[in-house]
């Protein structure tokens, strides 16, 4: 596997990622007819700039990607925030997920101001990537009671996480 610095010629692979995460349920807000190119690039452009993006490749194949931005003014300039993470389903369950959190990790590190902090949001029933992002050392720091509303009309809370580096 091979993780680097994402660009905006990545989009397209990067699209499809998301439409087949998507499509196989999992965890991103967006439904696949949601997704297009031009969504993928404005999504990628506050992070290319102010934060960190990467993709991570096997065989030549997008495999999964993870992106984050700082939050804005200066007073906040040391977190990482609107963090998405995608996985192509053809490889879920071969540690790209993780990967990728360590690469985002580390390239945090190197940033200045430094980042002391990472957030994301993660439905309560994507068990699967809560249950990832505790053992990332991620704590739930908030609940948004019935804030997704999902495809077949469940309604689940919203869990607002993050961990201190």
């Amino acid at each position: 596997m091979e993780i680097r610095a994402t660009s905006l010629a990545d989009a397209a692979a990067i699209l499809e990622v998301h439409r087949a995460a998507a499509a196989n349920g999992g965890g991103l807000a967006r439904e696949p007819d949601e997704m297009d190119l031009a969504g993928i690039e404005a999504s990628l452009a506050k992070p290319l700039a102010n934060g960190v993006a990467l993709v991570a490749r096997i065989a030549g194949r997008a495999a999964g990607e993870i992106h984050a931005s700082r939050l804005g003014p200066r007073q906040f300039a040391h977190n990482l925030t609107d963090l998405t993470v995608a996985v192509h389903p053809d490889f879920q369950g071969r540690g790209v997920g993780a990967a990728l959190f360590a690469a985002l990790f580390a390239e945090a590190a190197k940033l200045t101001p430094r980042i002391e902090r990472v957030e994301l949001m993660c439905r309560d029933g994507n068990l699967a990537a809560v249950r990832l992002y505790q053992r990332l050392g991620f704590v739930i720091e908030g609940r948004f009671p019935g804030r997704v509303r999902l495809k077949d009309g469940t309604v689940e809370d919203d869990l607002a996480m993050a961990r201190l580096l």
